[in-house]
């Protein structure tokens, strides 16, 4: 074996663990937005020096592991792990009341393991058959931005609301990267984006330090969980997935992985709802319905994270979806390391055969973290966490995190820019629907747009 392959190898390995257990222990804290978590993380190591592949290695292990976990909240205590367990709250709850929650724990996440290892080969085929346009697409990358922040912000909770402060925040982004010119002699792009990232955490802060609006974040109480007993049908440590689910859920999961999978533009969060409404539809029994609605939805969103990041990655070097925009950016930007204008990231420093095989290391390895950890603890797990963890302390961590890597890039400023548009996207996101989806694609398409309207370079 070749030294240089060996040592990729064990850098690729080394990584997809370190991923997959933060991100397996993340997963667990309800309400951890995958934006502010994995895209901070993944924008540090690739800061520390990482090799290409062992970033993408990391990525794909943290996400994979993240949307493991995420189902035992979801499932076990009736709130969101993320963003993206949202879709499935109403047919996780209905089958907790039945008293079924680690049934549905189960089929969550033996639905996306199945759908990792679907995604991920389709997503490279996929993604070599777009490869010879890529130069045309990258060539009309600006008015391509400026038409996707229209489609996705009339998509989005806000629509016209969205549409409306295109412009506006658009000319604020740019206005603020003029300050860090004038101020350092250079543009700033980790504090614009991590600003985005960490602005719902803002808001909430902002919202508890007024009078006027701390009543609606002030709870009474504390809030009551009730976690059903621990109960384990299989011997040993790592149960088989494809015996947890019925052929017909292994069917409809594998289905709805390889269509998500192809359809890289769309909302990850759209898609996982379609995948819902659909297979809801056709199946009649009222528990195999939300078993395997829950199995395929949750397979939806392994494959969408999957698809949506190594799509554009590799046929383009650009972002040209939510997951681009989102948690996945550092791979597509992360400056000086990366950067997709002009395109020199993990497009240019990867083989074909490099993103199939370092995202099977990355799926493997999440797979055998993740998966038999959730199965085999997933109560304990969620008492330690309702008990010991503080959600106030892992949103300091993340924010302390942001403020040095923005005082890395540009001191000072690059703080007092990361809170600017945190306050400012934080309110728009919680408060009018405005998604970080439609922020990021806004600043991705904010030169263009502030040049053509304006005349402003």
């Amino acid at each position: 074996m070749d030294a240089l392959f060996f040592n990729e190898l064990l850098w690729g390995l080394g990584a997809a663990l370190a991923g997959g257990i933060i991100f397996s222990g993340i997963g667990l804290i309800s309400g951890t937005d995958e934006t502010a978590t994995i895209a901070p993380l993944t924008l540090l190591i690739i800061l520390l020096g990482f090799p290409p592949v062992a970033v993408f290695a990391w990525f794909i292990a943290a996400a994979v592991s993240k949307h493991m976990t995420h189902a035992i909240p979801t499932a076990l205590m009736g709130v969101p792990g993320d963003t993206m367990a949202v879709p499935m709250l109403q047919d996780a709850s209905v089958l907790r009341r039945l008293g079924v929650p680690h049934i549905a724990l189960r089929k969550m996440i033996s639905g996306s393991i199945i759908a990792a290892f679907v995604a991920l080969p389709i997503s490279v085929g996929f993604a070599s058959l777009l490869a010879p346009y890529a130069e045309a697409v990258k060539s009309w990358a600006p008015i391509i931005f400026t038409v996707a922040a229209v489609i996705i912000a009339y998509t989005s909770n806000g629509r016209w609301a969205s549409i409306f402060v295109l412009i506006p925040f658009a000319f604020l982004m740019q206005g603020l990267n003029k300050m860090a010119i004038a101020a350092l002699g250079k543009s700033v792009f980790i504090s614009i984006f991590l600003g985005i990232a960490i602005g719902p955490m803002f808001a909430d802060l902002v919202t508890l330090l007024s009078p006027v609006s701390r009543h609606l974040l002030l709870r009474s109480q504390p809030r009551e969980f009730w976690l059903a007993p621990e109960l384990k049908s299989w011997k040993g440590y790592f149960p088989n997935p494809l015996h947890v689910l019925t052929g017909e859920q292994k069917l409809y999961t594998a289905a709805a992985a390889a269509i998500a999978s192809l359809t890289f533009t769309f909302s990850p969060v759209g898609m996982t709802v379609m995948a819902g409404e659909i297979i809801s539809s056709r199946v009649k029994s009222l528990y195999q319905r939300l078993t395997t609605s829950l199995a395929a939805m949750n397979g939806v969103t392994e494959a969408t994270y999957i698809a949506e990041t190594v799509i554009p990655l590799m046929a383009f070097g650009i972002p040209l979806s939510p997951m681009a925009l989102g948690p996945a950016a550092p791979l597509f930007n992360a400056p000086p390391v990366f950067t997709s204008q002009p395109v020199h990231n993990l497009h240019n420093l990867l083989a074909p055969y490099q993103f199939l095989l370092y995202g099977f290391i990355g799926v493997m390895v999440a797979s055998l973290v993740a998966y038999p950890f959730s199965m085999n603890y997933a109560r304990k797990a969620s008492v330690w966490v309702l008990q010991k963890v503080s959600q106030e302390a892992i949103i300091s961590m993340f924010t302390g995190l942001i403020i040095v890597l923005s005082y890395y890039e540009a001191g000072v400023v690059g703080i007092a820019i990361s809170i600017t548009i945190a306050i400012l996207g934080g309110i728009l996101n919680r408060y009018f629907g405005i998604h970080t989806g439609v922020q990021y694609m806004t600043y991705y398409a904010s030169g263009y747009l502030v040049l053509t309207l304006f005349g402003i370079k």
